[in-house]
């Protein structure tokens, strides 16, 4: 087999400009040639008949380019031929769209094609007909269809990444700039970890790298620009270097093949980023392939290279002793090597490459789709599918299944061990909670400490590549809301909002029975779980227990639901509702079970989880302060303060404004880091204003809408962490110099 040829340049050089018209489109003939190049035994009559059939289901419709829009599914079958894909999924990219954009049905593509490739054509048609109330609900219910699909047949995804891949590729002809970068967000947010996360490393580069060009086009212009330049330095630099690598193993007995190439725009920025470096401090921008016949032969081809040229500390990965979740297996090194330019050189068998280039779709087991016996290679590679399986199956809301399918889906990872000497998987940054939850869920809930390599540790400890991780448990213990705060893993986020809330609906449940019991009594009724069941189906609730937690939380009145039992009281008037006026949230007052008119101070700007007291003002009512606001210290008669605390279930009453001062760095973008910090921990901003700003760093008070004080607490979490801020704090105080325009 001959190997890809040199290329120095990173990727595509730059991305072109689309120019309209219509393209010949590839002949029915061509596309079945291509399938039997790598597949001679394959059925053309199948692949002839979703030629025609997609062709005449499309008719005159066309894309934005001018094309015919069959020449998209066409381009999709293509890109799915060099991936060496079987006849059943290169049909279903001829067919992909016609359930969704023509007159086909369901039923049609099964009667003519079987259910096999129906079930691949409705695993890759989008959710179209969805009753949606946002882009975001409408993306994460797409995704959970998505992930319910592969699950079942993984050829699913690699349509889908097709299909997203060819549709990146033409991005430039839609006209709105919003659509643009809305896809192209999309694009990097999930379809392109996804690539990653089954190992279609170069997929996932073009996906990135189109979507570079169009959601940051001078960033990738001037890298590009800089990448011209230093190869018109080097002349044929990459060329020389391969070639006296490969002539080095010559020496000592050892045939490979060697080839490098720049690495694209999208990777080399992603490393000035991460690594805080200018384009002249970057120097392994090219990546040499070293291509063996065996697994030992990377090893002696590792120790060759190391005494030909010496090795850059730290710049050592053995993916082959440990392979990466996704099943990518290579040795990978850093040396000052010919010409004393630093390179990165990888090594290889060719079927490692193969998997490295391919992913699944080079792996001869994808067709057996998701293993279901855990063991194995696979068992790691499709770990994080299944753990997906379990949340869908769970019931969790698609923006949940979206939020932790993004958390499994990045691919930095740290390998730790059981006690037994199981080996674990985890991203960068987990601690001893997300290790207990990749246990086993009921370890996760249960535990109270943890040992790393025999030492007693916090458990918000980060791990390390190697760690021995003991959990410490107690059947009594619970899950902490703090977890939250700390946790990586999508799965031990779920898992700990999945336990909170049936306790939370618990005590619900239990508060609203009382104050039915209450109210009931005094009107001398009899509360029957018969009524309760009655209401639950008026309501549309499923049972009776969804009625007393509505009313412990607070979205249900006592009243509302004596008066659906017993529809006479409404009428003749004897039960009269109680006037609530400005009450935004429940509030519950010692001995009273109805709510009382009140308003928040602005000067603490109380939330659901502060410590709070109600005072007597003339002419407001009850005003809710927290407890250590300064403004009780102007409250001279004692009577005046009312003992209050939040209602159960506060917090999912609507939302509440906060006041934080961030102090930020004075550079460009700072300011984006920080609102975006605060969007994707569902923080909305409110009002803001600069209070103080210098060369340095500036100041600004910003209100934010969120649930209660540990929404809030994460928002100040994530701020603390970011590079561009300095500090932040929750302002307790109201004063000029911090008061919101």
């Amino acid at each position: 087999m001959t190997p890809p040829a040199a290329s120095s340049a990173p990727g595509k050089a730059a991305a072109p400009a689309p120019v309209r018209g219509r393209r010949r489109l590839m002949r029915q003939t061509d596309l079945v040639e291509r399938v039997l190049a790598y597949d001679p035994g394959a059925d053309e009559a199948v692949l002839n008949k979703a030629y025609v059939y997609a062709m005449n289901a499309h008719g005159k419709q066309f894309r934005a380019s001018g094309d015919p829009y069959f020449a998209h599914p066409l381009e999709v079958a293509a890109i799915l031929t060099d991936l060496k894909l079987d006849v059943p999924t290169i049909a279903t990219a001829l067919l992909h769209d016609t359930i969704e954009d023509t007159l086909v049905t369901y039923e049609d593509v099964r009667e003519k094609f079987g259910d096999e490739i129906a079930g691949l054509v409705d695993g890759v048609t989008k959710l179209s007909q969805l009753e949606v109330f946002s882009e975001r609900t409408k993306q994460a219910e797409n995704f959970r269809k998505l992930m319910l699909a592969i699950t079942s047949d993984i050829r699913v995804l690699l349509v889908k990444l097709a299909d997203r891949l060819h549709n990146m590729r033409t991005l430039g002809y839609i006209e709105k700039p919003e659509k643009r970068r809305r896809i192209a967000q999309e694009t990097v947010d999930i379809y392109a970890p996804l690539a990653g996360r089954i190992g279609m490393q170069n997929m996932r580069e073009e996906l990135e790298d189109l979507a570079f060009a169009e959601l940051d086009p001078e960033a990738r212009n001037s890298i590009v620009t800089h990448f011209a330049r230093l190869d018109m330095v080097g002349g044929d630099r990459v060329g020389r270097i391969a070639d006296q690598i490969k002539r080095r193993l010559a020496e000592q007995g050892l045939e490979a093949w060697v080839y490098g190439r720049g690495k694209r725009p999208f990777s080399i920025w992603r490393k000035l980023q991460t690594k805080k470096l200018s384009f002249e401090q970057l120097s392994d921008i090219f990546a040499f392939r070293v291509i063996v016949s065996s697994t030992a032969d990377c090893y002696r081809a590792l120790g060759l290279i190391h005494t030909s040229w010496q090795m850059v500390p730290e710049r050592f990965k053995d993916f082959i002793s440990t392979p990466k979740p996704n099943g990518y297996r290579s040795i990978h090194t850093t040396v000052i090597g010919p010409e004393k330019q630093r390179v990165e050189i990888q090594i290889r068998t060719q079927e490692m490459h193969d998997i490295a280039e391919r992913g699944v779709a080079a792996h001869w087991r994808y067709r057996e789709h998701v293993p279901q016996d855990g063991v194995g290679e696979d068992s790691v590679t499709y770990g994080w599918l299944r753990d997906m399986v379990d949340l869908l199956e769970k019931g969790d809301s698609a923006e949940e299944v979206l939020e932790n399918s993004r958390l499994a889906m990045y691919q930095d990872q740290v390998f730790c061990f059981t006690p037994k000497g199981s080996l674990i998987s985890l991203p960068k940054g987990a601690t001893p909670i997300d290790f207990a939850y990749a246990v086993h869920t009921d370890l996760g809930n249960s535990a109270v400490g943890a040992k790393i390599n025999g030492n007693h540790v916090a458990l918000h400890t980060p791990l390390k590549n190697g760690d021995q991780v003991e959990i410490i448990s107690t059947p009594e213990a619970t899950p902490s809301p703090m977890w939250e705060q700390f946790v990586v893993t999508g799965r031990a986020r779920a898992e700990i909002r999945r336990f909170l809330r049936h306790a939370q609906r618990d005590e619900h449940v239990g508060f609203g029975r009382k104050i039915l019991e209450k109210t009931f009594a005094d009107e001398d009724r009899e509360l029957t779980e018969k009524a309760m069941e009655e209401v639950a189906r008026k309501l549309r609730l499923p049972k009776a227990d969804d009625v007393y937690a509505d009313v412990g939380r607070g979205a249900l009145r006592g009243i509302e639901v004596l008066q659906a039992v017993f529809p006479e009281l409404k009428r003749t008037g004897k039960v009269a509702k109680a006037a609530v006026p400005g009450a935004v949230k429940p509030i519950s007052i010692r001995g009273l079970t109805e709510g009382i008119s009140y308003t928040l101070g602005q000067c603490c700007h109380p939330l659901p989880g502060d410590r709070i007291v109600g005072i007597r003002a003339p002419g407001e009512g009850l005003v809710i302060h927290t407890i250590d606001c300064a403004e009780l210290d102007k409250v001279q008669n004692m009577d005046d303060w009312l003992d209050v605390g939040w209602g159960r279930g506060a917090s999912d009453m609507g939302l509440s404004v906060a006041r934080i001062l961030v102090r930020m760095k004075n550079e460009p973008g700072s300011l984006a880091q920080v609102m975006t910090a605060i969007a994707a921990n569902g923080g909305n901003i409110f009002n803001m204003k600069v209070t103080s700003r210098n060369p340095i760093y500036f100041e600004f008070v910003v209100d934010i809408e969120v649930r209660d004080v540990a929404h809030l607490q994460n928002i100040l979490g994530a701020l603390r962490v970011s590079d561009a801020v300095e500090s932040v704090d929750r302002v307790r105080e109201a004063d000029a110099s911090t008061s919101a325009a």
